[in-house]
């Protein structure tokens, strides 16, 4: 079990950071409201990890804290919830707003988040209700996200939105969902990821 990593950025393509540890590259799967605390490429950064290991692949999933981590491993014990939907969750959505959208019972909200149907969503809030019972209840509070400023070279604005596009499909949303999404919020963005943040939130 890969259970934490702590190396340098060298690439970092939503929802997919690479980092750099004694040569050897790591792919890893972040939720956007984890990916969004990342520091610049070049930079160090430890993340807790998750390790799925399927028949086809081996992943790894990262998260900056252990509150994180815990949510996305209820979450992807939850019958119907793999570990792409558990990232698309936890990417549309806090750990604090769905923590509360849960013991709110609020199916309107989950089924805003790709993949999520109204079964699904029924499924969740009854789940994890009682998986809620035995954290922390202090895990979850709310933090705000500051999103970190790019040093990097700006690109245009036409590759910031399909990057942005490309992201949000990679979380589950359908190709012309994720356009209209990212068209909605587009204004010259030359930011990537806040491009995202504000097409996440604009869609709850």
């Amino acid at each position: 079990m890969i259970g934490r990593l702590r190396g340098t950025i060298l690439e970092k393509q939503p929802p997919i950071v690479l980092l750099e540890l004694n040569g050897v590259g790591y792919e890893v799967h972040m939720p956007m409201t984890c990916f969004y605390e990342l520091p610049e490429i070049g930079q160090e950064v430890v993340l807790l990890t998750q390790f799925i290991v399927r028949e086809d692949a081996q992943l790894l999933y990262g998260f900056n804290d252990k509150q994180e981590r815990a949510l996305f491993r209820e979450l992807i014990k939850v019958n119907g919830v793999g570990p792409k939907l558990a990232l698309a969750i936890l990417s549309g959505m806090s750990a604090y707003q769905f923590v509360s959208a849960i013991e709110q019972e609020a199916i309107a909200s989950l089924v805003k988040l790709p993949g999520v149907g109204k079964k699904t969503a029924e499924r969740l809030v009854v789940e994890m209700k009682d998986r809620f019972k035995g954290l922390n209840g202090d895990l979850f509070k709310q933090s705000a996200i500051d999103l970190p400023g790019s040093s990097a070279a700006k690109q245009n604005s036409h590759d910031i939105e399909a990057e942005a596009v490309s992201a949000l499909i990679s979380l589950g949303y359908k190709p012309q969902d994720a356009s209209r999404m990212i068209g909605r919020v587009a204004n010259g963005a030359t930011n990537c990821e806040a491009l995202i943040r504000e097409a996440l939130r604009a869609a709850l």
